[in-house]
């Protein structure tokens, strides 16, 4: 999701509307990953869309028009809510086998190592339930 810190990064709010636009031509990656690598100096602009291929008429239509400021604002809005204070933050979840509710249940802040991820998932894993398992033991 969006989270753009414009407090330390003035184009990060724009970076992340141009990501989505590159995005509507099959390029969001790419156009995200070149924003991200090139953050301290260059703004968005036409120059990473003729970089990556787009169709720049399109691309800067798409910019200027504020077509996802809204969705950005959301994810950003959403962000807040959830306790993120900065990127990258993860968190991971599982459905609820009796509905489709999606249960948060821990959350990793800041870049961390594959290994982090693994054993947080491993202890989840062996935390919660096996699927059926509840099935056997109830009373038929």
């Amino acid at each position: 999701m969006d989270f753009p810190l414009e407090s330390i990064h003035k184009f990060a709010f724009k970076a992340a509307e141009a990501s989505h636009c590159a995005g509507e031509q099959g390029k969001y990656w790419e156009m995200h990953d070149r924003l991200y690598a090139n953050q301290k100096t260059l703004e968005p602009s036409t120059d990473h869309a003729k970089a990556l291929g787009l169709d720049v008429p399109k691309f800067e239509a798409c910019l200027n028009s504020g077509k996802y400021a809204e969705a950005v604002r959301k994810n950003a809005a959403e962000g807040q809510k959830a306790g993120v204070t900065g990127t990258p933050a993860f968190f991971l979840a599982y459905t609820d086998p009796t509905s489709s509710k999606v249960k948060t249940v821990t959350r990793l802040v800041g870049a961390q190592p594959f290994s982090a991820f693994k054993a947080q998932i491993d202890k989840l894993l062996a935390e919660q339930p096996k699927a059926g398992a509840e099935a056997a033991e109830k009373p038929k």
